[in-house]
């Protein structure tokens, strides 16, 4: 559905801009984890998911307890 004064080139246009860059940033997730394969292989050092999942686990709930900062306005 077009925008209220949107053209069909403009539509598609923005349509491809953005098919282009989810590539390319699905291109730069690729080759990140192929450099890290590639890395582990070398290092031999490689971690279970299961390990790394409790991990983030844990980060995300310290993340979550910790006391949120408020933003105040400047004078007030």
């Amino acid at each position: 559905m077009l925008h209220e004064g949107e053209s069909l080139s403009a539509f598609v246009e923005m349509a491809a801009v953005q098919a282009a860059r989810r590539r390319k940033a699905q291109e730069a997730f690729l080759a990140r984890g192929r450099a890290s394969l590639a890395q582990a292989r070398r290092s031999g050092e490689f971690y279970a998911a299961d390990e790394v999942l409790d991990g983030m686990r844990e980060r995300l709930q310290a993340r979550l307890k910790a006391p949120r900062k408020v933003a105040t306005a400047k004078g007030k």
